[in-house]
């Protein structure tokens, strides 16, 4: 007897990766398709919608007993380029090698839709009426700001969710390694999306003849000033959870350290001294922004008079862009110009009604590790699916080497294969649970 790929999590993330949805432009509908009949195979009835026939979405729901809401489980088939990135094998054949899958989208996020589908259809297979109803939608076009995929379905058929309060995507369920010692994450939280644009003016002139104070001139302040200098300090309630829990789970002297990051009058002070260590932490502690673009001059004999920079902001929750334009203006000065290009407002504060049960299906599966609510400091589709009241947990649990974070969006992504049949038994003990 075959049995069915979705029984064969390591085998369905290979097929998943060996699809390249580099996007742009994404090209998603082959990988859908393959999803798809995956899912009617085994019995599911399915919906695609789409405002791009070529990037479409994917929804299936699993019909419960009724004794829990609905329950959502979502994420993206996207992948980001591997262009100009050195790997050891090849990005989109999915080899096995040293216990890895390796492959582009083997952490963010095909081994979580993997994970996700396996576990929604062995449910099926089972024949045991879940709590509640579980709807799996699969999503295009996350890493290139989700206008094909998430915010289109809650623009245009946000009835989908009715009554749908919870959600697991991704963000989370990672393991970090602080002092020793192991913390699975569970993004309860995320960032805000907020792109300003920054612009320095000053004389023009003949190249021939270098001025001082010029546009150049402030530019470069102005890079020098957002190289060592962070915005103000703020704690919120998601961050001080999250440090103060991993704090009680070190011994002195690491776990004072830890603390003192929670005293704005410290915060920084530990910051420096933690360096590179200190990067993960950093963003969760301010309002950041990044200055990524830079547009300036048209001719190599003219000194501009006008030079603009793109910077990449992210708001802390129930922050807005007029705190961000008054923490940069009091950092900058008047010799910048600030504007809004854009502004993805997030979620407010975080129901953590759900956290509890899945901080208990990981400390049960591997009790070596702590479960840590955690704010993330970039964005997902989770932004989207909370303006129609749900609440998304980061909850991909996978037990990685420290190592493999850095390969998100680099080269050399991959994946434990024992991780993936963690992950999976991990959702699926959710979905039996959920209702609780």
């Amino acid at each position: 007897m075959t049995i069915p790929i979705y029984q064969k999590p390591v085998e369905l993330l290979q097929n998943l990766i060996r699809f390249d949805t580099t996007n742009p432009p994404g090209n998603e509908k082959a990988i859908i398709t393959y999803l798809k009949e995956i899912i009617e195979d085994a019995g599911l009835k399915t919906t695609i919608l789409a405002k791009d026939e070529n990037r479409p979405n994917l929804i299936t729901r699993l019909p419960g007993r009724g004794d829990a809401p609905p329950l959502l489980l979502y994420g993206h088939v996207d992948v980001v380029t591997t262009v100009g990135q050195k790997w050891t094998h090849p990005p989109f054949e999915a080899l096995i090698a040293d216990d890895m899958i390796w492959g582009r989208g083997a952490l963010d996020m095909k081994g979580g839709i993997a994970m996700m589908v396996s576990a929604v259809l062995r449910a099926h297979a089972s024949g045991e009426k879940l709590p509640g109803d579980i709807i799996l939608a699969i999503l295009p076009d996350e890493e290139v700001g989700g206008d094909f995929g998430a915010r289109f379905l809650v623009e245009n058929h946000a009835n989908l969710f009715e009554g749908v309060r919870y959600a697991l995507g991704e963000g989370g369920g990672l393991t970090v390694n602080m002092g020793g010692e192991k913390f699975y994450t569970v993004m309860v939280a995320e960032k805000q999306m907020c792109s300003m644009r920054a612009t320095v003016r000053g004389p023009a002139g003949h190249g021939s003849m270098p001025r001082r104070g010029g546009a150049t001139a402030r530019l470069a302040k102005m890079l020098d000033t957002l190289e060592n200098k962070r915005l103000p300090v703020h704690i919120t309630s998601v961050t001080e959870k999250m440090l103060s829990t991993i704090a009680n789970s070190l011994s002195f002297p690491t776990n004072l350290g830890i603390k003192m990051l929670l005293n704005p009058t410290f915060t920084d002070r530990i910051l420096d001294a933690l360096g590179d260590k200190g990067l993960i932490i950093n963003p969760l502690l301010h309002n950041t922004v990044s200055p990524n673009i830079i547009r300036g001059g048209e001719k190599i004999n003219v000194i501009p008079a006008e030079i603009s920079v793109e910077l990449d902001g992210r708001l802390l929750p129930q922050y807005t862009p007029d705190d961000m334009l008054a923490e940069l203006r009091e950092l900058l000065g008047d010799e910048v110009e600030l504007e809004v290009t854009k502004y993805d407002k997030g979620a407010g504060e975080p129901d953590m009604t759900l956290y509890p049960l899945l901080a208990d299906i990981l400390k049960k599966a591997d009790p070596s590790g702590t479960p840590i609510p955690m704010l993330l400091s970039g964005v997902t589709d989770g932004r989207f699916f909370s303006r129609i009241g749900i609440q998304t947990y980061g909850y991909l649990p996978m037990d990685i080497p420290p190592e493999l974070i850095d390969t998100i969006h680099a080269a050399n992504e991959r994946v434990p294969v024992a991780a993936m049949a963690f992950g999976t038994n991990a959702i699926s003990e959710v979905l039996r649970r959920f209702g609780e």
